[in-house]
């Protein structure tokens, strides 16, 4: 099922509250009955203006967006959520942390990794300027936009209790992003095949994830240029500057309290975080 963002299933209101209820949740730490349950007419094009509302009021607030992520890369996690394209969300300024960083893992709500390569860019990815068909961008735009590409984790992070939770509940908390631990070196992506980047996740000195970023849409540049031209649909550009998460080439993998995370990549070394 591809998704649908052609209509809207609920008002303004029910939007808002929706809203609400999320602010109230990352606040707490509480968690809250998925939105699809309650509200059965609720569609992607809904969820995205979930997403829309509340990234407009942590702006109004102060917040400030620093880049872009794509979720749902791989066919496995798109078949759990009957779907056939990933989704997107945005990545705030202070939800970047460095490598080596010492996190709570109550910090986020059932806390989990997953193994990814950001691009930096040097260039602002502008609506109807890429090299594709009626200006798309292709994964060419972006390594050609790209400053650096830098080995990253994310961590997940879910507000809504995940019995019953579908793709809707997702994309209305941000594409469950929690944080970003960004990765101390940065690499020319010239100087790579970034199709065929393997990585090995550890934790606690164990092996429990090995992945190759191939898995992400093909190629994560691709991956990148899909998030660039959803944002592009909407007439948003994505500035110079911007760190643009390509997506999990690993499951996502829960951790807790004591957990030392390594993520090792093929030639480009090692990004850790340690959760207390």
């Amino acid at each position: 099922m591809t998704m649908d963002v052609s209509h809207r299933g609920l008002t303004d209101a029910q939007v808002a509250a929706l809203v609400d209820e999320l602010a109230e949740a990352a606040r707490t730490g509480a968690r809250i009955a998925p939105a699809s349950r309650r509200h059965p007419a609720m569609t992607v094009s809904d969820s995205y203006e979930v997403q829309r509302l509340w990234r407009a009021r942590r702006e109004a607030e102060g917040g400030r967006v620093a880049g872009f992520k794509i979720g749902l890369t791989s066919v496995a996690m798109q078949q759990a959520f009957g779907l056939d394209e990933p989704d997107y969300g945005v990545i705030f300024e202070d939800q970047i942390l460095a490598a080596g960083s010492t996190v709570r893992a109550t910090a986020w709500n059932n806390a989990r990794v997953e193994v990814e390569l950001s691009f930096l860019l040097a260039s602002a990815l502008v609506p109807g300027q890429g090299s594709g068909a009626d200006g798309a961008f292709t994964a060419e735009d972006i390594l050609a936009a790209t400053a650096c590409v830098v080995p990253s984790l994310e961590i997940l992070d879910c507000h809504f209790v995940e019995d019953g939770m579908t793709v809707v509940d997702t994309i209305s908390d941000n594409a469950a992003l929690g944080a970003v631990v960004r990765g101390a070196e940065e690499f020319d992506p010239a100087a790579f095949d970034l199709s065929w980047i393997g990585a090995k996740l550890t934790i606690n000195g164990a092996i429990v994830e090995t992945g190759v970023s191939g898995a992400v849409l093909g190629h994560p540049a691709a991956s990148a240029a899909w998030m660039a031209n959803r944002f592009a649909e909407r007439g948003e550009e994505i500035p110079a500057g911007s760190l643009l998460l390509s997506g999990s080439f690993t499951r996502p993998i829960p951790v807790s309290a004591g957990d030392a995370v390594i993520a090792d990549y093929q030639g480009m070394g090692e990004v850790r975080v340690q959760f207390t």
